[in-house]
C-alpha cells in the first residue's frame, strides 16, 4: 500500500484465522500476543513456533440500528479512490464506492460489482458486471463506467496514488454492455488481485465528470456502496447516510459519523466514555485500559501488517549500506514492540510478514526466513560498521508525529540506536493530518532521511510489498535502483503459478534484507474496539476495502 497499498503514516498493514473475541486479562492477554501475532492460518506465528489465535470477526448484530459514530486519527484530504492510499481514506471509502472484485473478512477475494472475471488468454481479464446495480446519483452502472473509473487510475494526469496496478495494461474496453475487457502487455499476476482493492472502484462516469476537480471533497461520490456520502464537516467529521437502492443486503444502520480524532488520548477517552462506539487502529497504548474496560470489548485480527523505518535519503549517510545496517542492528525492537506497541505484536527482521506466504510450501516459506539477521541487538557489530563506513557523528533526521507511541516511539527508539553507536540523530515533529503527505508529496520529505512506517498489503502475496524497491516504485522514496532486482520482480509477476511466484519472490525478500531499504522492525495485528450497544465489524484488515460498517448493528 502504500500497502500500493496501503499504509498509515507510521500506521500499520497478515492472513491466519482463529478466536480471540476479547481481551479480558490485559496484561496477560497482551503478554501472549507480544509472543506471537503473525503468521500463516494455523501456523506458527513466529519462527520458535509458538501459535496465536486471532478473531476473524466479532458476533454478528442482533438488528438494525439507527446509528452509529466511529474514531479515525486524521481527516481524509479527499476521498477520490484514485489516490485513496491511507487508512483514513479507505475506512470509510470501503462503505460507500465498490471495486469489481471484493476482499472478505477472511482475506480472500470474492465477486463484487463484476459477479465473474474470466481469464482466457495469458494477458486477458474479463469482468461480467452485474445488473441494475444503482449508483448514488441514480444512473444505472454500465461497462462504459468501468472503462472511465479504471482510465482515470491510468491518467498520469491523475496522479493515481494506484497507477502502479496498472502498469502493464494496455486497454480497458467495453466488450458489452456488462462486460469490460483488460488487456496486459505481458502477463501479470498481481493485477486481478488488485481488483478488490481501491484500484478497481468503480463510480458513475457521469457523476465524476459532473464534479470535475472538486470530485471526492465535495458533493457525492457518483459510487454504488450500501452507504452514500452526507454531510461532511470539515475538520469535524464525515456522515454516511444508507443507499437505500443498494444491490446487496442493506446496510443495517441508518447513518454513521466518523469523527476525526488526531490526539490518541482523546480517541481513548471518547471510547472509554462511550462517546465514539468503535474504531480501528486502536492507539497502543491504549490496550491494556481498553481490554479492562466495561464500556466495550477490545479485539485483535489478522493486519498483513509489518512495522518498519524508512529510508528516504540514500544521497547522505544512508547511501552507505553499513550504516543502514548499524543502525538495524542497535535497534531494540523487543523494547519498541513492548513500548511502542503495548506488547501486541513480534519483533522481525522481515520485510513481509509469515502470513504474506501462508499459499507457500514449507520449504519455500523456510527459504524466504531462513538467513535473516536475529532481532537481538547487536552494539559491537553496529559500532564496528559505523567506523568502518567513516559515519561517526553523522547527522541523520528522522520524522516523528502525535499520532500515536507506535510512531512517537519508534523514531525515538532510532534515534536511541544511533547515539549509541555514534550517529547523531534529530527528530522532526509532523502535525497528525500533514503526516500522510510523507508518503505523496516529495517536498514533504525534503530534509528527512528516516520516518516510521507501517505497510499493510492489500493482498496476500509477498509481492505486493517486495515489488516497492522496483526501480521507479511509489513507494521507492529513496530512490532505490537495481536491475537485478527489476528483473526478479518482472519475473515473479509474469509467474502464474502461485509456488513458482514465491520461489522467486524469496530471493527478492533476501536482497530487501540485505539492502535494509526499509529497516523492517516488529509484525502488527489489527486491533478494533466495540463499543457494547454494538457488533458486527470485521477484526481483520479487510475493512479497508469491505463494506463493514454495512454490517455493523445492535449488539444482542
Amino acid at each position: 500500500m502504500t500497502h500500493p497499498p496501503r499504509l498509515r503514516p507510521g500506521g500499520h498493514r497478515s492472513g491466519r484465522y482463529g478466536r480471540l473475541t476479547a481481551v479480558t486479562g490485559a496484561l496477560s492477554a497482551l503478554a501472549v500476543l507480544a509472543a506471537a501475532c503473525s503468521g500463516p492460518p494455523n501456523g506458527p506465528s513466529d519462527a520458535s513456533g509458538s501459535f496465536f489465535a486471532l478473531s476473524p470477526g466479532t458476533p454478528g448484530a442482533a438488528g438494525p440500528i439507527d446509528s452509529f459514530s466511529w474514531a479515525v486519527y486524521a481527516e481524509p484530504p479527499t476521498l477520490d479512490y484514485t489516490v485513496a492510499f491511507d487508512y483514513p481514506q479507505n475506512t470509510i471509502l470501503s462503505n460507500v464506492c465498490e471495486s469489481l472484485m471484493r476482499w472478505t473478512p477472511g482475506l480472500t477475494v470474492e465477486p463484487g460489482l463484476a459477479r465473474k472475471e474470466s481469464h482466457p488468454d495469458p494477458t486477458t481479464w474479463v469482468y461480467d458486471l452485474r445488473e441494475g446495480v444503482r449508483f448514488h446519483d441514480g444512473r444505472t452502472m454500465s461497462a462504459d463506467d468501468v472503462v472511465h473509473s479504471l482510465g482515470r487510475q491510468r491518467d498520469p494526469d491523475n496522479a493515481a496514488a494506484w497507477a502502479q496496478v496498472f502498469q502493464n495494461v494496455t486497454a480497458v474496453t467495453r466488450t458489452g454492455p456488462l462486460q469490460v475487457t483488460v488487456k496486459l502487455k505481458k502477463p501479470d499476476s498481481q493485477f486481478p488481485q488488485y481488483m478488490a482493492t481501491a484500484a478497481g472502484v468503480v463510480a458513475s462516469k457521469a457523476g465524476v465528470e459532473k464534479a470535475g476537480r472538486d470530485y471526492g471533497t465535495t458533493g457525492g461520490l457518483a459510487c454504488s456502496g450500501p452507504f452514500e456520502l452526507g454531510t461532511w464537516h470539515k475538520g469535524q467529521s464525515i456522515e454516511l447516510d444508507r443507499f437505500d437502492a443498494y444491490w446487496g443486503a442493506k446496510a443495517k444502520a441508518r447513518t454513521v459519523e466518523f469523527r476525526f480524532l488526531t490526539d490518541p488520548s482523546a480517541r481513548t477517552n471518547a471510547l472509554l466514555s462511550g462517546e465514539i462506539d468503535g474504531g480501528y487502529l486502536i492507539p497502543t497504548e491504549s490496550y491494556a485500559r481498553l481490554s479492562r474496560s466495561a464500556t466495550g470489548t477490545l479485539s485483535f485480527g489478522e493486519g498483513l501488517s509489518t512495522v518498519n523505518v524508512s529510508i528516504t535519503n540514500l544521497k547522505g549517510p544512508l547511501g552507505d549500506v553499513r550504516v543502514r545496517r548499524a543502525l538495524s542492528l542497535a535497534l531494540d525492537r523487543s523494547g519498541f514492540v513492548k513500548a511502542g506497541l503495548g506488547g501486541g505484536g513480534s519483533a522481525t527482521t522481515s520485510l513481509t510478514t509469515r502470513a504474506a506466504w501462508a499459499r507457500a510450501a514449507d520449504g519455500t516459506r523456510k527459504a524466504a526466513f531462513d538467513g535473516l539477521a536475529p532481532t537481538e541487538p547487536d552494539l559491537d557489530r553496529a559500532r564496528a560498521l559505523i567506523k568502518e563506513a567513516g559515519a561517526s557523528g553523522a547527522t541523520l533526521t528522522v520524522a516523528t508525529s502525535s499520532i500515536g507511541q507506535d510512531v512517537s516511539l519508534l523514531a525515538t527508539a532510532v534515534q536511541a540506536a544511533g547515539t549509541q553507536i555514534g550517529l547523531d540523530i534529530r527528530l522532526r515533529s509532523i502535525a497528525p493530518n500533514a503526516f500522510t503527505a510523507l508518503f505523496t508529496d516529495p517536498g514533504a520529505r525534503e530534509g528527512i532521511d528516516m520516518f516510521p512506517l507501517t505497510y499493510y498489503q492489500s493482498i496476500t502475496d509477498p509481492l505486493d510489498l517486495l515489488a516497492n524497491f522496483r526501480t521507479g516504485a511509489y513507494l521507492n522514496f529513496a530512490g532505490y535502483s537495481d536491475k537485478g532486482y527489476d528483473e526478479l520482480v518482472d519475473r515473479a509477476t509474469a509467474a502464474q503459478a502461485p509456488e513458482r511466484r514465491m520461489e522467486i519472490e524469496t530471493k527478492l525478500q533476501r536482497h530487501a534484507a540485505d539492502r535494509l531499504l526499509w529497516i523492517p522492525v516488529a509484525e502488527w495485528p489489527t486491533s478494533v474496539f466495540l463499543n457494547r450497544r454494538i457488533t458486527g465489524a470485521p477484526t481483520t484488515i479487510a475493512y479497508l476495502y469491505h463494506p463493514w460498517a454495512a454490517d455493523v448493528g445492535a449488539a444482542p
